[in-house]
C-alpha cells in the first residue's frame, strides 16, 4: 500500500508523534532536489572532503529514523509516529528503504532516511546534532544516487534549508510526469558502491560545484 502511494504522489504524515493515525498527503505543489544541477557551497565541500566525519548506509536505520522523530529547536512536534518508523523500518527490511548515517568520533550525529521506487528516492527527513552533518549526508545520498542511476529526488517540501542546494518546487501534474518517467527506469541504491565510485561521483558532483561560494 505505502509503495503504491508513493507511486502515485502520495506520502504519508501524522499530525504528532503521539498520533496513533496517519494522513496520506499529495501537495499542490511538490519539492524536488534537481540530480544534475545539485548545488554544494565552498566551505561546505571543504568539509565533506575533510576527515571530520565517518560516513555508512543503513548500518543503524532504525536509530536514524528515531533521531529523525526527536523534537528539535523550533520544531517541539514531528510528523513521524510509531506506525509510520515501523512501516518504513519494514521497507528497510525489505531492501525498499535506506539511510545514511554521519558519525563523528563514533557517535551518530546527522543522516536521513528515505525510500527507493525504480529511478526516484523519496527523501523522507534528516537530522543534525552536529554542524554540518544532515548537509553531509545530504551530498553523499546524491552522490550515490548519481552512481546507480536515480533521476528523481522527491524532497516533499522546500525549505530555505534545501533551497540552498537548487531545491525547487513543481506542480504536481509536472511531478507527476517526472515521477512516472523514474518509475519506469530500473536504478540502483549503492550503500556501498564498487571501488572508486563513490570518490569518482563526490568528485564529480564537488567539482562542479567549486566555482560556488557559500
Amino acid at each position: 500500500m505505502v509503495t503504491r502511494a508513493y507511486s502515485i504522489g502520495i506520502f504519508p504524515m501524522a499530525s504528532r508523534r503521539t498520533d496513533t493515525s496517519v494522513h496520506w498527503v499529495a501537495p499542490t505543489l511538490r519539492g524536488i532536489l534537481p540530480l544534475p544541477s545539485f548545488h554544494v557551497s565552498r566551505r561546505l565541500r571543504r568539509t565533506v572532503l575533510s576527515d571530520r566525519f565517518d560516513v555508512r548506509c543503513d548500518t543503524d536505520f532504525e536509530g536514524v529514523v528515531e533521531a529523525c522523530a526527536e523534537p528539535r529547536e523550533g520544531h517541539p512536534e514531528t510528523w513521524i509516529n510509531a506506525e509510520i518508523a515501523r512501516v518504513f523500518t519494514e521497507l528497510h527490511r525489505l531492501g525498499r528503504a535506506h539511510s545514511v548515517e554521519v558519525r563523528e568520533g563514533g557517535q551518530l550525529v546527522g543522516g536521513l532516511y528515505g525510500m527507493e521506487l525504480g529511478g526516484a528516492f523519496f527523501g523522507e527527513s534528516m537530522f543534525s546534532r552536529a554542524t554540518d552533518a544532515s548537509k553531509v549526508a545530504l551530498v553523499h545520498l546524491v552522490a550515490r544516487l548519481r552512481i546507480g542511476g536515480f533521476t528523481l529526488l522527491d524532497i516533499q517540501f522546500v525549505t530555505d534549508h534545501l533551497r540552498q542546494f537548487g531545491a525547487i518546487e513543481l506542480p504536481a501534474v509536472t511531478y507527476l510526469q517526472r515521477l512516472d518517467e523514474a518509475l519506469r527506469l530500473q536504478a540502483r541504491f549503492y550503500g556501498d558502491p564498487p571501488e572508486g565510485a563513490l570518490a569518482a561521483s563526490l568528485g564529480t558532483l564537488l567539482g562542479q560545484s567549486s566555482t560556488h561560494t557559500s
